[in-house]
């Protein structure tokens, strides 16, 4: 019996001991070791300014994705009835070309011309990404040139009086949705895609 209470003695004498091991290395952790918090930035106040940096971000994750894409990658098509990768993204530039014309008045460099078919833009990286890159920077510029107010004007697009706002997000969405649309193409290049990048940093 007296074995067993000097065992148990034992057993918690070590256990207080590592209790108390622990706390002190958890404090010289906590004040030793501290990190700073990190930055956290203020989302933008006005609408412009909110539409600004997420086309930038947009821009910039596109821009991940023609990097991603090897050179002789641009003509690729999972299938044959498809765009090539290259034609997906000059789709996307010209959407964004367009769209951003209409609902900021500016005058679509590319106006009549049909990019998908354009060969010269199609032929080297470089080339396509400077003319998608462009779309970005047009659109960018567009925003940038309009004030809260005017987002909610409203003007007749695909049969409805919507707000510029809203043709925006359209615009947006159009964007992304054929960026991601090319993720299976870098897939079956053997080319893992971009990660999320769903905030800007």
């Amino acid at each position: 019996m007296q074995q067993k209470i000097m065992a148990l003695r034992y057993l918690v004498s070590a256990l207080a001991l590592s209790a108390a091991f622990s706390l002190v290395c958890f404090a010289q952790q906590a004040a030793g070791d501290k990190k700073p918090a990190p930055q956290v930035k203020e989302y933008p106040s006005t609408r412009v300014e909110a539409l600004v940096l997420e086309w930038t971000r947009a821009r910039d994750y596109t821009k991940e994705y023609l990097d991603a894409m090897p050179e002789d990658g641009l003509g690729f098509k999972p299938t044959p009835e498809i765009r090539s990768f290259a034609e997906q993204m000059l789709h996307l530039a010209a959407a964004n070309f367009n769209f951003a014309a209409r609902i900021t008045g500016q005058t679509n460099p590319y106006q009549g011309k049909n990019l998908e078919k354009m060969d010269e833009l199609k032929a080297t990286k470089a080339a396509l990404s400077k003319v998608v890159l462009e779309s970005y920077d047009f659109m960018i510029t567009g925003i940038k040139g309009m004030n809260d107010a005017k987002l909610d004007t409203r003007v007749p697009v695909a049969n409805m009086n919507r707000p510029l706002i809203a043709a925006l997000a359209a615009a947006f969405e159009h964007q992304t949705h054929h960026r991601g649309q090319t993720t299976i193409y870098l897939r079956l290049k053997g080319v893992t895609p971009p990660g999320e990048k769903l905030f800007s940093s």
